[in-house]
């Protein structure tokens, strides 16, 4: 096997997102502390990226996200693949395994739970033989809500003793385009659970994405229209929450059932105390569940796809993304009623801007800060990257971890 002497190459660097993510690595890995390449299928979409952003010190790779042979050469030159090649469920599949049974380690922004479940399946047994760490969900969608509820239960534990039964993750403040991407991904999903009633049922389970014999029991919420007494706002359903409970409670099982075998974790948007706030939550209950309806329904979705929604590829421009950001507060409490609340906040668009440099950043964690020794397996960004990756965005990527 060839020598691994790149430290991370970033396959689908020409997709909307890769573009963003590959000059940012060119504006932050330019020390050489951190060794890139690019890679994709279009060697020609690949030279005018690099022509245009100017890396000319940046080695191309070719490989078809369908041909297995070239995925395996390209990732015995790499420690770490990044992938942003999606809908995962239609174009994840191959590099999943080949990097799993290479030890290559992978991660990426993927937001498809059916998927991930389907990879852990088939291919964590090779990843703990072969030690590579697979990562999935390093974008907006779940690194803010895994690494703020780990945030805020070190420091539960260190103030307390003990973790926080209960947590309640609030969107205070969210601006960003809609990502042509995750509709893809979310229509893909549909589309796949609309004649599978086994999907149906593991899709409702809070508990899909965790390891067999988990030992996690607690009845979760289902976030509905209502008034936050704590938070002391009208709140409404979140639609990245369906995602993110499943990976933070990943996060839990992986770590020993840390938080407890019985904890509560929800997210929600909130509104505000009013009656505007009281309309905007209805508002947006309402619009979620007639756009999934919407989704459901095949002559509905394809005027949605072809006439209303973004395609992958498309997203918000760059002044977009400048002025993009969020804002994410999480109640905690302890089963002695001990008040822990944390805050953490992104400098960028959530799904493009912001996305991009958690992305690029968990890379740069697995290839650098992980410990050799760490065993190989599907893991989260709170259990195998947790205190590194936090360090690295608060000093690189433009996000903050505070306690209040």
């Amino acid at each position: 096997m060839v020598e691994q002497t790149i430290d991370i190459i970033v396959y689908g660097a020409t997709s909307f997102v890769g573009q963003i993510m590959t000059r940012y690595m060119h504006q932050t890995f330019n020390d050489g502390a951190v060794s890139w390449a690019i890679a994709g299928r279009s060697e020609n979409k690949l030279k005018k990226l690099s022509e245009d952003i100017g890396l000319s010190e940046v080695e191309i790779i070719l490989a078809d996200a369908s041909d297995e042979a070239a995925l395996e050469k390209m990732c015995a030159r790499g420690k770490v693949v990044i992938s942003t090649v999606g809908p995962y469920a239609l174009y994840g599949d191959t590099l999943v395994k080949v990097c799993a049974e290479t030890g290559t380690h992978y991660c990426d922004l993927s937001g498809e739970p059916q998927w991930i479940r389907k990879m852990q399946e088939r291919h964590e047994q090779a990843a703990k033989q072969s030690g590579a760490l697979i990562v999935h969900c390093c974008g907006f969608d779940s690194i803010p809500s895994d690494l703020g509820v780990y945030f805020l239960q070190q420091h539960s534990f260190k103030k307390y003793g003990q973790a926080c039964s209960k947590i309640d993750m609030r969107v205070a403040k969210l601006k960003g385009g809609a990502s042509g991407g995750t509709i893809a991904s979310i229509i893909n999903m549909i589309k796949e659970a609309s004649g599978d009633a086994a999907l149906r049922k593991q899709l409702k389970d809070p508990y899909s994405l965790c390891p067999p014999n988990h030992g996690l029991s607690a009845r979760q919420t289902e976030v509905k229209m209502s008034y936050d007494a704590e938070y002391k706002s009208w709140i409404a359903p979140f639609i990245m929450a369906a995602i993110n409970t499943r990976v933070v409670h990943r996060s839990n099982a992986l770590s020993g059932n840390s938080y407890g075998s019985e904890f509560l974790y929800e997210e929600a948007m909130v509104t505000g105390d009013n009656g505007r706030g009281k309309r905007m939550a209805r508002a947006t209950a309402w619009g979620i569940n007639v756009f999934m309806f919407g989704l459901a329904m095949p002559p509905i979705r394809w005027i949605l796809e072809k006439h209303i929604l973004p395609k992958p590829g498309e997203g918000p421009s760059a002044q977009e993304q400048l002025d993009g950001e969020y804002d994410l507060v999480f109640l905690g409490s302890t089963l002695n009623g001990d008040k822990v609340k944390c805050r953490v906040t992104g400098d960028r668009d959530p799904g493009y801007g912001s996305t991009a440099k958690m992305l690029a950043q968990a890379a740069a964690c697995l290839a650098k800060d992980v410990p050799k020794t760490t065993q190989g397996g599907f893991w989260t960004p709170a259990t195998v990257l947790g205190d590194n990756l936090i360090k690295r965005l608060r000093e690189h990527s433009g996000l903050t971890f505070d306690i209040e």
